[in-house]
């Protein structure tokens, strides 16, 4: 699923009404490029000639240089995701991750689903017993990659989104009460919901 019903504003660029400026923009690519990069080498060991995937990722980069327009990256996210179809496996993820990556240019909250696919790549290349380690520690590398501009920012979407995002993110504990609007929002939601539902008579 990845992507929230209620899209979060800090990922919506100010020109668009949000308040996600450019250089956080173009910093969200690029994370999201690292993240996919990291783990190209799970596609290329099966479709080593298809560089659809390497393009995407360069794509987006050029984007956030300023090289080249958005709906360039755009279209290269497209057909890395078109090289993903007929895969299965590692393969399939590590090339969805590249395709991800190379839409945040368009749609900058895709930042978690390149993140989400590398670690799903990194879980299928392994035995389902190493599983959940290796996707713990590509969790914690990717971390690690992350600017200090946008470090709070992703984390806290990743706790916000984990559920949507196949739970595959390790959060680290100092952004669990994160005092994020959007961290308020889903807060006030559940105490919504949960309000309502003592309320509702049982039949």
């Amino acid at each position: 699923m990845i992507l929230p019903k209620v899209r979060d504003p800090r990922f919506i660029t100010i020109r668009r009404g949000g308040t996600l400026t450019d250089p956080d923009h173009h910093l969200l690519a690029l994370w999201a490029a690292t993240c996919a990069e990291h783990v190209l080498h799970l596609f290329a060991a099966v479709r080593p000639h298809d560089r659809r995937p390497r393009e995407a990722i360069e794509s987006v980069r050029a984007w956030a240089r300023g090289e080249v327009p958005m709906t360039q990256a755009r279209t290269a996210g497209g057909h890395a995701m078109g090289a993903a179809r007929d895969l299965r496996g590692a393969a399939r993820h590590a090339a969805y991750a590249a395709g991800q990556a190379a839409v945040v240019a368009h749609v900058a909250a895709h930042e978690l689903g390149a993140a989400a696919y590398a670690i799903k790549a990194v879980r299928a290349a392994v035995p389902p017993s190493e599983s959940e380690a290796a996707g713990q520690r590509e969790c914690r590398w990717q971390q690690a990659q992350l600017p200090p501009a946008i470090r709070d920012l992703v984390l806290d979407d990743q706790r916000l989104r984990n559920d949507i995002c196949w739970s595959v993110f390790d959060v680290p504990n100092d952004v669990q009460s994160s005092g994020s609007p959007m961290s308020a929002f889903h807060a006030s939601s559940a105490a919504l919901n949960s309000a309502s539902a003592v309320a509702r008579p049982t039949r």
